[in-house]
């Protein structure tokens, strides 16, 4: 990935769309493994404008509320979005170990009795 920000370095991407007019929704979700890497990621893209969009849009990088990738997956995992096509839903890559940066299976919606226990 662009200036070594790919999955090596993340653990979670996501980016809204708008499904009614077919185009995201302008922010992103990126949870970094280590967080020392978000430094460089904010020196590279932070209020950058978007070189290959037409669009006088700017990056401004800010903390999420929810924070964690496996907040993050959980945030998702029982929503709407969840039956989408994949190329809609949230990427999710191995953070640790030999398969570090390799994809993962998100994990399947739980019931709604056991959304209800937790």
């Amino acid at each position: 990935a662009e200036g070594g920000h790919g999955p090596d370095k993340i653990d979670f991407f996501y980016l809204p769309i708008d499904f009614k007019n077919k185009c995201n929704r302008g922010y992103a979700f990126v949870n970094f493994v280590d967080h020392c890497d978000i430094v460089s990621f904010h020196s590279r893209y932070n209020g950058k404008r978007w070189r290959v969009f037409n669009s006088d849009k700017i990056c401004n990088i800010t903390y999420a509320r929810i924070q964690g990738k496996a907040a993050m997956m959980k945030r998702f995992q029982n929503s709407a979005l969840m039956e989408k096509d994949d190329e809609y839903k949230p990427l999710v890559f191995v953070s640790h170990g030999a398969d570090k940066g390799d994809r993962e299976e998100f994990p399947p919606s739980l019931p709604k009795q056991q959304i209800y226990e937790q």
